[in-house]
């Protein structure tokens, strides 16, 4: 559970860590980025618990 709230929460803590020391973005570079960590963030998740999900009946 722990690292699905980490999935769905880190595009969102990384995009506001970014205003308050780079400065604003677009909306459309906010959607982008938003979408790419959260499909790696998918594949991550995917490749750890592929192997114990396999073993469950």
């Amino acid at each position: 559970m722990v690292a699905l709230a980490l999935a769905v929460g880190l595009p969102i803590v990384l995009l506001q860590l970014y205003k308050i020391y780079v400065g604003p973005i677009g909306f459309g570079v906010q959607m982008g980025f938003g979408v790419l960590v959260s499909v790696l963030a998918g594949i991550v998740l995917y490749f750890t618990y592929r192997s114990s999900a396999q073993n469950q009946p």
